[in-house]
């Protein structure tokens, strides 16, 4: 049996180059994400100032009414938004798997254009779009910062909810809704137990990440937003003309956190369904 024979020495020296420079685009990548944490313990005034460690920082989402109703104006938005969301993209998703045809790919391609435009031209547009509906004819719903911030953070989640939903029913076997429809079965009543169940996986990780995508959404809402519903991004926008303070890093560390546990529980889901990591990640990816 022979030995393997060594690899020549400009290919370790590749190597190493490659590790090194992994190692580098990882650390400039992560290690902002790193001191904003550690940041959020600083017991100073001023980010830019370490004065010792203190949890005082995340008693400001208890203490500070403008800091907590900031935050609840997010998490209120990003649940309203993922649940429509999720409504509106499951059912796009399946009727584009279920029912194919030249329409489909005239629909993706609108999808497209939704994810792909950028989201300055988005709130430019909605912007004058509201007010229009709200104040001259007279819907007086949109001109509720909720609604507005609801509507704003749904549009580019029903794309990605579609996506994914899409992705997942491709991929399954759609004789089983047709031996459903062969034993008497009623259109709804396999929707509910056969189409639904199915695609929920893939609905859970849709509404999982139209949540934490709302989280982020910073641009649109600081143009539909009105006085007295203003999410954490935008809060934390206009704080940077005092200057960055401790509790916005410890609220940015909590916001983090969710944003992980929410992505681990959509790993979780489709991996509890079944699917192997390949095809999570075509799953999330709407491939």
């Amino acid at each position: 049996m022979s030995a393997t024979a060594p690899r020549p020495r400009h290919a370790r020296t590749g190597d190493r180059i490659l590790t090194i420079w992994s190692i580098a685009v990882f650390a400039f990548l992560f290690l902002p994400i790193v001191v904003i944490i550690a940041s959020s313990f600083n017991a100073g005034r001023l980010l830019v100032a370490w004065d010792g460690f203190s949890l005082e920082p995340f008693a400001a989402l208890v203490e500070k009414p403008v800091v907590r109703d900031a935050v609840m104006v997010s998490l209120r938005t990003g649940l309203v938004a993922a649940v429509i969301a999720s409504l509106i993209g499951t059912l796009a998703g399946i009727a584009m798997a279920r029912r194919p045809g030249r329409w489909v790919w005239w629909f993706l391609g609108l999808l497209l254009l939704v994810s792909v435009t950028p989201e300055i031209v988005d709130a430019i547009a909605l912007l004058p779009w509201m007010v229009f509906l709200g104040q001259d004819l007279g819907m007086t719903a949109f001109n509720d910062g909720t609604v507005r911030l609801v509507i704003g953070h749904s549009l580019f989640s029903i794309a990605i909810v579609s996506y994914i939903v899409r992705a997942r029913l491709i991929g399954q076997d759609a004789r089983l809704e047709e031996a459903s429809a062969d034993l008497y079965a009623t259109p709804v009543r396999t929707f509910r137990r056969v189409t639904l169940p199915l695609a929920m996986p893939a609905v859970l990780a849709g509404f999982l990440l139209s949540f934490t995508l709302s989280l982020d959404n910073t641009v649109v809402s600081a143009f539909v937003q009105v006085s007295g519903t203003t999410p954490w991004p935008v809060y934390v926008l206009s704080s940077l003309r005092s200057g960055l303070r401790p509790e916005i890093a410890a609220v940015s560390t909590v916001m983090l956190v969710l944003t992980l546990v929410a992505l681990g529980l959509v790993a979780l889901v489709l991996k509890r369904a079944g699917d192997s990591a390949t095809e999570i990640a075509r799953t999330m990816a709407g491939g």
